[in-house]
């Protein structure tokens, strides 16, 4: 498994932001590692998102921008289904030790993780359409 291991971290990069020693382990988790995998899983993560909403008869698409927000926000805390298709998204990059950090505290991680996928959305909501 350290093959493994190695080609994920290869792949997702550095941490993304600082971790300093006073840096709680679920901020030093959010920024070596749900960072990165966000940052690489980004265009799979808005397309999946698009394809959630054409199949959710494509509202998403006439709403106002400040209703967008809201709708992105509202679909990832309410559809229990969508939300961890997502998160295993991102858990399929956590290497071993990772992952075994991960389920020591999942919940307050699990809700880092959503608020940190709803903020990249949010922030790419232009990004959103139907092509």
């Amino acid at each position: 498994m350290e093959t493994r291991d190695i080609t994920v971290l290869e792949l997702r990069g550095n941490a993304i932001g600082s971790i300093f020693n006073q840096s709680s382990v679920e901020e030093a988790f959010q920024n070596k590692t749900l960072r990165p995998i966000l940052k690489l899983q980004n265009d799979l993560l808005i397309q999946v998102f698009i394809n959630y909403a054409v199949k959710q008869k494509s509202v998403f698409f006439s709403l106002s921008p400040d209703k967008k927000l809201n709708y992105i926000e509202n679909v990832i805390q309410r559809d229990i289904k969508f939300r961890n298709a997502l998160k295993g998204m991102i858990i399929a990059f956590f290497t071993l030790d990772e992952y075994a950090e991960y389920i020591l505290n999942s919940s307050n991680l699990n809700k880092r993780m959503m608020n940190m996928l709803v903020e990249r959305l949010k922030s790419q909501v232009q990004l959103i359409e139907l092509n």
